[in-house]
């Protein structure tokens, strides 16, 4: 069997993350593409001959002969186009964020179940080979109960777009928290058996839009959205989660880190380096497990995966709901950010 997918937006994350993984699949077949900008999508058509061209997803999403539609547009269409596809009866895998507020991604969760079709977001951080394994431990029970984590992504300087979509609220419903956000806390929460979020406080800054970049050029276009944010999660299993996110600040280097506290053991991942902490006998262990390059790349690994999870061979590990938690959160640390006080889900 060849699954037939259709491609919705046409950019970098497409070109670079969505098209290698449709291409590693030998049951996966593209054969339609559409962005806004027609120039773009014909662009990302040219080495396939008889791949049809779009610039208004309607049209795609309207081919029977489609089984799977891929959305890599900017954040606030995501919902929009999923909602149209689902209830044509395609599959949708959907670059994340899954919407841009809790109630789009209700919606699509909703429709997704009473429509029958599978419906993922992008989750690619679940696939590296450091995370895989720190998940088998802890299923193992070897960090026991997992109660304090703390998780991040900050930059020194690293504004994605300055002026365009992503810095524009409209488009992309918020700065870093919702652009880098979602990685850590999904991998923190994967990781710590997804437990419910009750409780939410957040700070945001924008401290960088109107200064000029490290060559000195005068910023333009718009930029209404946060370049720093800081929060903390209570969950329902009593566990918490500090957290982290920054564009640009006065920090020493880029760090992408997690880490989880357990009662038997704890483990920190920092810029893909795995360390494991434990005791023994009464003595302190660290553990530095090492890793060969991963065979396929995470963004890949994660779309076979949805194939897979198409064609009825793997069960998702990725679920609407999944999404769901994630927007309540970023939504309620905004909310909180705004109000100044804690936010209860």
């Amino acid at each position: 069997m060849t699954l037939k997918v259709g491609v919705i937006g046409t950019g970098g994350i497409f070109k670079f993350a969505h098209l290698p993984g449709w291409l590693s699949h030998k049951e996966v077949e593209v054969v339609a593409f559409c962005d806004a900008f027609r120039a773009s999508a014909e662009a990302a058509a040219k080495d396939f001959p008889d791949a049809k061209v779009y610039d208004d997803y309607r049209e795609l999403i309207a081919d029977p002969s489609i089984d799977i539609v891929g959305i890599s547009t900017p954040n606030l269409y995501h919902s929009e186009i999923a909602i149209a596809a689902l209830q044509k009866g395609k599959h949708v895998f959907c670059e994340k964020p899954d919407a841009v507020n809790p109630v789009e991604a209700q919606k699509m969760a909703d429709v997704a179940r009473d429509s029958g079709k599978l419906l993922m977001t992008m989750r690619n951080n679940r696939f590296s080979e450091e995370a895989k394994f720190a998940k088998s431990i802890i299923e193992q029970g070897q960090l026991g109960d997992l109660y304090m984590g703390r998780c991040g992504w900050i930059r020194r300087r690293g504004i994605p777009g300055r002026g365009g979509w992503f810095t524009t609220k409209e488009l992309s419903g918020g700065g870093p928290l919702i652009d880098l956000g979602v990685h850590m806390i999904d991998m923190a929460m994967w990781l710590s058996g997804n437990p419910k979020p009750v409780t939410v406080s957040g700070s945001t800054y924008r401290k960088f839009a109107d200064r000029p970049d490290a060559s000195g050029a005068i910023p333009a276009g718009t930029f209404d959205v946060e370049d720093l944010a800081a929060g903390f999660i209570r969950f329902d299993n009593g566990a918490s989660l500090q957290i982290e996110f920054s564009w640009a600040s006065n920090i020493e280097e880029e760090k992408k880190f997690l880490e989880w506290r357990g009662t038997e053991g704890g483990f920190s991942l920092i810029n893909d380096k795995l360390n494991i902490f434990t005791e023994n006998n009464g003595v302190l262990i660290d553990q530095k497990p090492q890793f060969t390059s991963a065979a396929v790349p995470q963004h890949t690994a994660n779309i076979q995966h949805f194939v897979e999870c198409v064609l009825g061979r793997e069960k998702p590990i990725i679920t609407p709901d999944h999404g769901v938690d994630m927007i309540k959160i970023l939504s309620a640390i905004y909310e909180s950010a705004e109000l100044g006080r804690e936010i209860r889900l």
